[in-house]
């Protein structure tokens, strides 16, 4: 019979409020390069710029701190972007030939991204037979023309069709097709061959009338589009793949097929050109790729760039990802190692300047952003504040450090920037400089330090929004590897042809995959840092801000501690260079501990106040005095039937013998549960049993949950014996009276190791070698029940609050431990958290998370959450990630549940191994090899972006109309009944095409209420809209005056249509749902008319909701003419 344990009657209403103060789940930014980027664009008058990648997303970023993301609603690779100059509006082009508008939105002060309007191609001719239209093929290009109102889309079918922006309708009689455009060529060049897709359009800078356009087949067209017909044509005979059109509109460049590009002359004689003024092939003569995209840009001194992607040689660089980039006789081919998605120039747009003057290229990559400096000789690179591709080599492990002390911060930064320091003539800073950031300041410094497969960790500032790189240690040059594949490119001769240059930093390539980082700690007060390694290598390095030329100290420690039958079939250790080796300022080694064998370390901790270390493999652990430069601890923690902890992580030996054995041990397992389960015949007793008792017990009283079976886990599974945490404390160990150092260790297989340290007083902090050693004295063994691996180990103090960092107490940086109560040691299982009392270590209190909920922990961390509404209040926590990737928050020391978030998708394995979680309430995960997903779980300490963007709207009306009809606010999903706004025209009446319908039904699919059309025709439904128009819906989408449409059938008998009610932005939205519910009727009785709503000053009887007093329901004003 199932047995229920009552608790108390409901909760505790001060207790729901206070974690309302505490704690909430926030996704509040993405870090890093977005992932498989598209499409690129820029914005020039804002200086903006926005990415587009293949799964549908759009990130705009400004100046640092300023982004804003949207996502489509279906997942499709974005093509294409073009920014509306000026209006904070962008239109998207994506694969499925869709388009759709964008707009950037302020509510409150901070504006975000929204989608306000989408329009879908015909896929098959003659799908549209009601307009007239020819078949629409998919779009290939499009161009804005006429300061961002029309939009002219080129196609497949060689047609060019043109789109009214502001509501993305086709503009009928303005279509251009290919029949058109041949009129206009010679019968020869005709020769029945089709003009091909329509590969580029371009527009010219002043004069928006006429338009460019370049087929594939090589035919170039100056169309005028006020006069519609073709001023200039030039017979092109190579396949067409790019055009720019220089700033005076005299002369255009062509790009093709077989890496050569043409320039045209526009102002010679004759409407026909049969040939170009220039046609070369910057790579040739021998067969070369084609150039993809050029730009034609010129300068004030005369003359001009030429910057163009591709071209090279097939047979020896075909491979190659290039950007060439030309001015005068000066040539430079940028040679990047990811794929070229799209670059654009920061220049002059200004149509009364004469000159472009480039300033800055921007080259879209697929792994990062690189920006060049064209104004200074040599075009050197401009360090970004955002967007550094975290993935240049992949990340293997990660850290987070809080609150960094001033110093620790202005020295790392003074290290980074020497290590890429900028020409002296260099002024030019990060081109894109749009919005305003309206963050506050942070109150503190935040490190996020990123290991890597190559042997680096990169340093990010994580304080703000923009995760910008702050420093990089590299850890190769202490060992021997061959490392010159790097440098073989790096720079070419003067005589090398071509002329590479290697930019950028993505470098996905490791010279040696032992050189990957498995663990990180850094000591902020001490500036001590711990680098531990693939195989086995323990870096302990110290901050320097001069260079210097030093000979690092090599020590092994044995962890097998001479055990026979073990051999190690691993890789071998990393050989360390010998003698004296130079460093540049930042951090550089001072110890190296090798382990034995070379395991990967799975474990390590930095005491900087006692100069100890502590490391875990798979095979035990060991400690080590850096002050001393000797082992202090080894203990192997492998059962004997390991073999599988021998192998090492690279080798793919497998045992067949140990599979076969874990085989048939889990079928004599679930032999033995199913002979116990047809064993239990009284099932049925049971269950009407459960029933009765859950029909008698109270509904509003709390029952602890059916707790399921854990079953033990066996002793001798494989790599029982790797390390999982590793843990320094001051506590009472040995006896109630006398505390001192001790160090823990949990491992997989749920064993926890205690050590008595003996640390001599001359070590804490002093620099002379004391004259004793460090000793430990195992003082505590605790194995768990069920052997679930030990995720994390904590000391509590006597108030119950986690034990101070080194040197924090010490200094006064934080409240000192209480030593006079008694102590905890809080343990954090896969399975479980419980709390023991020091120093008998006697189960305290526990909660068991996969017996309640199902789940296994795998990451935890000791957090401090601020309220809100009180500064001077703030609880520690245990915060913790499942594999099901729910975040718990649970108190300490009672370890009750607090609350719980789904966070990350159970799918998603890598982006719950890779989740950091940090002392404040936050944490990082990665979504993608180079993004950096953040999320909050406090109230108070949320860092997301707020910022602001000043745009110019020309037309004001017309493109509010627009997104209010499109809001998905206006869209319910439980069927009622939504509110119909019409689009309105340029001068802000409502569109004729929408006014000429008269029935429901037949307005356009995204115009159409989600409640069926049998219910919004039926005479007798009763229409409840009260509850659904709140003061956000109204200050949200009625921020200016609107027309809304209402149905003829919703108005009542007597109308001919749709009649347009004028709403304005200071209508209250009681009053607005009153004034709805009176002209729709059947909904008096849902609003009281009498408390409610509040007279205006010096009105009386009906003229208090604003109508005049002598209105009445049957009045012979029409509905439309009401005011409100």
């Amino acid at each position: 019979m199932m047995k229920f344990r009552f608790r108390r009657q409901g909760a505790d209403p001060q207790r729901e409020k206070l974690k309302q103060e505490l704690f909430a789940f926030n996704k509040t930014v993405e870090h890093g390069f977005p992932n498989q980027p598209s499409a690129l664009a820029f914005d020039p008058e804002l200086r903006i710029m926005a990415i587009g990648t293949r799964s549908g997303a759009v990130k705009i970023y400004g100046t640092p701190g300023v982004e804003f993301t949207g996502l489509h609603p279906d997942t499709a690779t974005i093509t294409q972007i073009h920014f509306l100059p000026g209006q904070g509006r962008l239109l998207t082009l994506l694969d499925d030939s869709s388009l759709h508008l964008w707009e950037i939105v302020h509510h409150s002060g901070c504006a975000h991204l929204e989608e306000v309007l989408s329009f879908q191609l015909p896929s098959r001719p003659g799908f549209d037979s009601a307009s007239g239209l020819p078949g629409l093929t998919r779009i290939t290009v499009v161009l804005l023309v006429t300061a961002g109102d029309m939009a002219a889309l080129g196609t497949e079918g060689s047609s060019v069709f043109f789109l009214d922006v502001p509501t993305l309708t086709l503009l009928e009689g303005q279509t251009l097709g290919p029949d058109e455009v041949l009129r206009s060529v010679p019968d020869d060049y005709r020769c029945g061959k089709s003009l091909g897709p329509v590969e580029s359009l371009q527009g010219h800078l002043r004069d928006p009338t006429k338009i460019l356009i370049g087929y594939s087949r090589g035919l170039l067209v100056i169309w005028n589009q006020a006069a519609q017909c073709a001023d200039r044509v030039f017979l092109g005979n190579q396949q067409l793949e790019s055009l720019c059109w220089e700033r005076s509109g005299s002369t255009l460049v062509s790009s093709h097929s077989d890496g050569s590009y043409a320039v045209w002359s526009v102002d010679a004689g004759g409407s026909l050109a049969t040939q170009p003024t220039v046609a070369t092939m910057p790579y040739g003569p021998f067969p070369c790729k084609a150039i993809n995209k050029i730009l034609w840009r010129n300068c004030e001194s005369g003359d001009h760039f030429i910057i163009f992607s591709g071209g090279m040689p097939r047979a020896s660089y075909g491979d190659r990802h290039c950007v060439s980039v030309l001015r005068a006789e000066t040539l430079v081919t940028l040679d990047f190692t990811s794929r070229i998605i799209d670059f654009f120039t920061v220049h002059s747009t200004r149509p009364e300047d004469e000159f472009d003057e480039p300033q800055a290229l921007a080259v879209l990559l697929e792994e990062e952003l690189v920006v060049l400096d064209l104004q200074t000789p040599g075009w050197p690179s401009v360090p970004g504040p955002y967007l550094a591709p975290l993935h240049s080599s992949a990340i293997t492990c990660s850290a987070h450090v809080a609150n960094v002390p001033a110093k620790l911060w202005a020295r790392i930064v003074s290290a980074g920037e020497q290590q890429s320091p900028q020409p002296a003539s260099s002024t030019l800073r990060w081109p894109i400089t749009g919005g305003r950031n309206l963050a506050q300041e942070p109150s503190q410094r935040g490190l996020l330090l990123t290991g890597h497969e190559d042997g680096t960790v990169r340093f990010w500032d994580a304080s703000g929004v923009a995760l910008r790189p702050l420093y990089k240690l590299s850890t190769a040059g202490l060992f021997q590897t061959d490392c010159e594949h790097a440098d073989s490119l790096a720079q070419a001769t003067e005589d090398d042809w071509p002329p590479f240059r290697k930019v950028g930093c993505f470098d996905p390539y490791s010279d040696d995959p032992r050189l990957g980082v498995q663990k990180v700690v850094l000591c902020k007060y001490t500036a001590r840092m711990v680098v531990a390694g693939t195989a086995g290598q323990v870096l302990v390095l110290e901050l320097s801000d001069t260079p210097s030329e030093k000979t690092v100290s090599v020590s092994s420690v044995d962890l097998l501690q001479d055990r026979e039958g073990f051999t190690w079939k691993g890789h071998e250790r990393l050989s360390p260079c010998t003698g004296p080796l130079p460093w540049p300022a930042g951090f550089q080694p001072r110890v190296l501990v090798q382990c034995l064998p070379p395991a990967a370390v799975t474990a390590v901790t930095l005491h900087a106040e006692w100069s100890l270390v502590a490391f875990g493999t798979s095979h035990g652990f060991g400690l080590f005095d850096y002050q001393r430069k000797t082992p202090v601890l080894a203990r192997c923690t492998l059962h004997p039937n390991d073999s599988l902890a021998m192998e090492g992580p690279l080798s793919r030996v497998k045992s067949l013998k140990k599979s076969l054995r874990q085989s048939f041990r889990r079928i004599r397992k679930s032999r033995v549960s199913g002979k116990k389960r047809a064993a239990n015949a009284n099932s049925k007793l049971q269950e009407a049993n459960a029933q009765l008792a859950e029909q008698a017990c109270p509904h509003d009283v709390e029952m602890t949950p059916v707790q399921r079976r854990i079953e033990p886990r066996s002793a001798d599974d494989s790599l029982s014996g790797v390390v999982r945490c590793l843990y320094f404390a001051d506590t009472f160990l040995r006896d109630a009276v006398h505390h001192g150092p001790t160090m823990w260790a949990g491992t997989n297989s749920g064993s926890v190791f205690a050590y008595a340290l003996e640390v001599p007083t001359a070590a804490a902090g002093g620099e002379k070698q004391p004259e004793r050693a460090v000793e430990a004295v195992l003082g505590k063994e605790v194995q768990l029940m069920h052997r679930a691996p030990v995720v994390a180990i904590a000391v509590l103090d006597g108030r119950g609050r986690p034990l101070p960092e080194p040197y924090e107490a010490s200094r006064d940086l934080a409240q000192a431990p209480d030593m006079q109560g008694g102590h905890a040691v809080l343990i954090a299982s896969e399975e479980q958290f419980k709390v023991f009392t020091l120093p008998k270590v006697s189960a305290k209190t526990k909660f068991k998370l996969t017996a309640h909920e199902g789940c296994r922990v795998r990451k935890v961390a000791l957090a401090t959450f601020a309220s809100v509404a009180c500064e001077d209040y703030a609880e520690t926590c245990l915060a913790c990630l499942t594999n099901l990737g729910d975040v718990h928050v649970f108190s300490v020391p009672g370890l009750r549940p607090q609350v719980h978030y789904p966070c990350i998708r159970k799918e998603d394995i890598s982006g719950i191994a890779s989740c950091v979680l940090t002392r404040h309430g936050q944490g990082f995960y990665l979504i993608s090899p180079s993004e950096f997903e953040r999320f909050s779980l406090s109230a108070r300490n949320i860092t997301e972006p707020l910022c602001s963007l000043d745009v110019s709207w020309p037309q004001d009306s017309a493109h509010a109309s627009h997104r209010l009809r499109e809001s998905p606010k206006l869209s319910q999903a439980n069927g009622t009944p939504g509110i119909i706004l019409a689009p309105q025209s340029h001068d802000g009446s409502p569109d004729p095409i929408c006014s000429k319908r008269s029935d429901i039904q037949e307005l356009p699919e995204a115009m159409l209420s989600p409640m069926s059309v049998d219910s919004a025709t039926s005479a007798d439904t009763t229409l409840d809209t009260t509850g659904d128009v709140t003061v956000e819906d109204v200050k949200d989408f009625l921020g200016k005056a609107r027309t809304i449409q209402l149905p003829a059938t919703l108005l009542g008998a007597g109308t001919n249509g749709p009649w347009p009610l004028h709403v304005g932005p200071t209508c209250p939205a009681r009053v607005w749902a009153w004034y709805l519910a009176e002209l729709w009727g059947g909904l008096r009785a849902v609003l009281p008319m009498g408390s409610w709503p509040p007279p205006r000053p010096g009105a009386t009887g009906r003229g208090q909701l604003g109508l005049p007093a002598h209105t009445t329901s049957h009045s012979t004003h029409h509905p439309s003419q009401l005011p409100l």
